[in-house]
């Protein structure tokens, strides 16, 4: 696709123009230098209202003191010659075979930005980047991501909150060492009382046994002395209660009261104790609340980081307009660098490649007040137009050898371009 650039320009008695014409030559950077009001920015308005329209129509185009009519003629590379002349400064566009067109002929290959580069220039981070993804078509795909990345983000962001919240009061809720670690109730400490004091009221019924036994021996014995009659069925006896008494030593030596005065404590202190272990639970439990809190936002980060990778690729796989251009965030960085820390030649050179991109067939940009770059930036910028076969005419005030054309006191007193620019006395330069 060839690329459409500005072979000549004739202006007579526009704004501050007496009369001029440049030849271009195809010159990737034409640089028109001067002092202020010489008429450098008229010749670049004249051509955004040649090939823009209307609506880059000056307010009073007509030079001061002129009694002719405004006459602009401009000789593309694609061999249209677009002109505008008479009282009302009608366009005519007219193709090498003669054949007339308008507008709208024009609007197909003359890019707006490139004759109204300081839309651009101006646009906040966001536009700039948004007017990039439209060349890219995946303006939309990279809107729907946004979108969702917002929508998690937010999600995380109330998960945090609520996460932060959840873990201070946790931190803040006390803990008591030395308490079960489930609720008790009373029930449970009186039943375990009941079964103590029947183990003791059986050990009482034990230790009776074993008196009674005792008491029934000292009898028998007596009986034996004052019965012998009777020695042989009370020594039977004897030997059963001996032999019962042996039993039940054994049984009482092994046997073991048990206090119920722990039992009664505890049934005393129920309500402190349970207070207690509520307490650890709440703290417990809002422990955990917070811990999963805290795995909902870490996954939220993570699809976060999904989505963020998702974009990275889609724009690694779209065909941007400059090595090293990316959209991070939504905003335009080149070489690492946003738009406020790039160098002024950087932001010329990102702003005229996306500008480039957005009508291929454009191949010309205008720029005004290119005095911001220095001489080893503009060398760099130009070079890089020269890489890219771009056409690009500025203006920037000076008079020195960075500027291809000067104008002085209505007069081009310099012209570095291959041809003369002016033909002959016709054109004699400005008027201011």
């Amino acid at each position: 696709m060839n690329q459409v650039t500005i072979n000549s320009l004739e202006i007579e008695n526009v704004k501050r123009i007496k009369a001029i014409k440049i030849a271009f030559n195809n010159k990737n950077l034409t640089v028109i230098g001067g002092n202020n009001a010489q008429g450098k920015t008229t010749v670049l308005d004249t051509i955004c209202w040649a090939l823009g329209g209307n609506k880059f129509a000056p307010s009073n185009p007509k030079r001061d003191g002129s009694v002719v009519d405004p006459s602009i003629k401009l000789t593309l590379s694609n061999g249209l010659i677009v002109e505008r002349k008479g009282k009302n400064s009608s366009l005519k566009v007219t193709d090498p075979s003669g054949n007339k067109g308008g507008q709208q002929l024009l609007n197909s290959f003359v890019e707006e930005l490139a004759l109204n580069l300081p839309k651009f220039m101006n646009a906040n981070n966001k536009e700039k980047a948004n007017i990039l993804l439209r060349t890219l078509g995946i303006e939309s795909e990279l809107r729907a991501l946004d979108d969702q990345e917002q929508k998690i983000y937010n999600e995380r962001h109330l998960i945090g909150q609520d996460y932060e919240r959840k873990r201070k009061y946790a931190e803040e809720l006390p803990h008591h060492e030395n308490v079960p670690p489930a609720i008790i109730t009373a029930n449970e400490l009186i039943e375990q009382q009941q079964k103590i004091l029947l183990v003791n009221a059986e050990n009482a019924k034990q230790r009776t046994n074993l008196a009674n036994n005792q008491e029934k021996l000292v009898t028998t014995q007596n009986k034996i002395t004052y019965l012998q009659e009777q020695l042989k069925a009370e020594q039977e006896l004897e030997q059963s209660l001996l032999h019962n008494i042996e039993i039940g030593q054994k049984t009482v030596e092994e046997l073991q009261d048990q206090s119920t005065e722990a039992i009664a404590q505890q049934i005393e202190q129920i309500d402190t104790t349970n207070t207690k272990i509520r307490a650890n639970l709440d703290k417990d439990k809002a422990l955990i609340d917070a811990e999963n809190l805290k795995k909902d936002y870490d996954d939220k980060t993570t699809l976060i980081q999904a989505i963020r990778d998702q974009r990275m690729e889609l724009l690694k796989n779209a065909n941007l307009p400059l090595e090293g251009l990316l959209i991070d965030n939504g905003e335009l960085v080149y070489n690492s660098q946003k738009w406020d820390c790039m160098s002024s030649s950087e932001q010329m050179i990102v702003a005229t490649a996306i500008v480039k991109s957005l009508n291929p067939e454009c191949g010309f940009v205008l720029l005004d007040k290119l005095e911001q770059l220095d001489k080893n930036s503009l060398d760099q910028f130009a070079k890089y137009l020269e890489e890219q076969g771009l056409q690009v005419i500025a203006t920037r005030v000076a008079n020195d050898d960075s500027c291809t054309i000067i104008i002085d006191d209505g007069e081009v007193i310099q012209d570095n371009t291959p041809k003369k620019a002016i033909s002959n006395n016709k054109f004699a330069g400005l008027e201011l």
